[in-house]
């Protein structure tokens, strides 16, 4: 029983990150390309409050439920698709720990020009490329990530 739950967790977390990782970048991308200062903060500020909430919550629980879930079949941590994956998984933190700090530049930034009644300032455009630029290798990971939980494959 607690082996089944603490499966469950672990797909719950990995079908929020990548959830919420796709709807943030759709998100974000759809209010972007929108260049209205108010709508882009708007949604700015829900993105940074789901990261914070969902993305965020999934990301402490999963290496803790895939933790026990490795003890529980005896699989070591340092071997194989599971080694790969938790690189893959520091891999994403890399990339994601900075999308944060972004997110909140962005949302400050469209707030001031919101606010102002101005265009979006240059430094909202060089964040926002950078934080297009982080999802790519980011995505790409969790895809990796699922699918080597999924296989299993030998290496």
């Amino acid at each position: 029983m607690i082996h089944d739950l603490l499966l469950f967790a672990h797909v719950i977390g990995a079908a929020v990150l990548l959830g919420t990782g796709a709807g943030i970048a759709f998100f974000m991308f759809s209010s972007q390309r929108s260049q209205n200062p108010a709508l882009i903060a708007h949604v700015a500020g829900i993105v940074v409050v789901a990261d914070w909430l969902f993305t965020a919550t999934a990301a402490v629980a999963q290496p803790i439920t895939g933790y026990f879930l490795a003890q529980a079949a005896g699989w070591p941590l340092t071997s194989g698709w599971l080694a790969w994956a938790l690189l893959l998984y520091v891999f994403v933190g890399v990339f994601w720990l900075p999308v944060i700090w972004i997110q909140k530049q962005l949302r400050d930034l469209a707030q001031t020009a919101a606010a102002q009644g101005a265009p979006l300032p240059p430094r909202f455009h060089r964040l926002y490329r950078i934080w297009f630029a982080c999802g790519f290798p980011a995505f790409a990971a969790v895809l990796a990530i699922l699918w080597l939980m999924i296989t299993k494959p030998t290496f």
